[in-house]
């Protein structure tokens, strides 16, 4: 299945006297390569929300936020951090005293810089905590896959279309290429019999027919045009892969434009080396929108 590597996800609610609130985003990348951040003091969580979502997404640069507030207060204790508050203060006297400010630190102003307390609770079951977060984290996580699922659906879709168009450019590119190929043996034929009649030498049928059929197949094209056919048939069957497609199918691109490099060579007709061009840019724009895809 086809899944976008770009996606949101968010969920909010009410756990064991907490506010949780959860949100993921993620852009394309090659690997798996998440950043986690958690409010203050549920730190403790980071590693087990890590191998959760590791055992969700397989590519992309993922982006957590997890914000926990604490509304039942019961059993917190705020005290005052007395070294950084007499610091602190002794600082905005300073400052007050140099400048000749406004003495206006009052207690109100001064309790306006949080750090000057410390938050005290009660040690908390780290289980409880994840268990309490787990659901959120999930819930965000469905509205995460159900985007992800849906672009690249949208992705698939687009990228079948080009790769249909691909299909139909090779297919006038085998049509064109048996007549250049009967083209070039007659016009080699034709030459070999007057060079050896200008010097009278006599023909050897045989020998002419398999010398021009030797050269002919050296801009034949049919076992390029068999392997893209089989590229073409893999690239359908990827999508009905429930396993990520994105790695794949960046590897088959690759292996269609190799394949058309080497038409593209064998090849001297002009009409041919346009329709190689054209193939080459649709490549282009299927390789440029896989990398979007897991």
């Amino acid at each position: 299945m086809a899944k976008s590597m770009t996606a949101y996800g968010r969920s909010t609610g009410m756990s064991g006297g907490k506010s949780v609130t959860v949100e993921i985003k993620s852009v394309n990348s090659r690997f798996f390569d998440p950043t986690i951040k958690i409010t203050r003091n549920y730190s403790f969580l980071e590693e087990k929300v890590k191998s959760y979502l590791q055992s969700k997404i397989s590519r992309g640069k993922v982006d957590v936020w997890i914000g926990i507030e604490v509304l039942d207060t019961a059993g917190c204790r705020i005290s005052l951090d007395r070294g950084y508050a007499e610091s602190y203060i002794g600082a905005l006297e300073e400052l007050r005293d140099t400048f000749s400010l406004k003495d206006d630190i009052t207690v109100m102003r001064v309790a306006a810089n949080r750090d000057l307390f410390v938050i005290s609770q009660p040690e908390e079951d780290i289980e409880l905590i994840w268990q309490e977060v787990l659901p959120f984290l999930d819930e965000a996580l469905d509205a995460f896959s159900k985007s992800r699922a849906q672009e690249g659906e949208n992705l698939a879709n687009d990228l079948l279309k080009k790769k249909k168009n691909i299909e139909s450019i090779v297919s006038e590119i085998a049509k064109r290429s048996e007549e250049c190929v009967a083209s070039y043996r007659e016009k080699l034929e034709a030459r070999i019999r007057k060079i050896l009649e200008h010097y009278e030498v006599s023909v050897d049928e045989n020998r002419l027919l398999t010398e021009t059929a030797i050269f002919a197949d050296k801009i034949a094209i049919d076992e390029e045009l068999v392997r893209l056919k089989s590229h073409f048939e893999a690239f359908d069957r990827i999508f009905t892969s429930d396993e990520p497609v994105g790695r794949k199918l960046d590897f088959l691109v690759q292996e269609m434009n190799r394949e058309t490099n080497t038409i593209g060579s064998k090849c001297s007709d002009s009409e041919i080396a346009h329709r190689v061009v054209d193939i080459k840019c649709e490549l282009e724009k299927i390789r440029e929108q896989i990398q979007n895809l897991e």
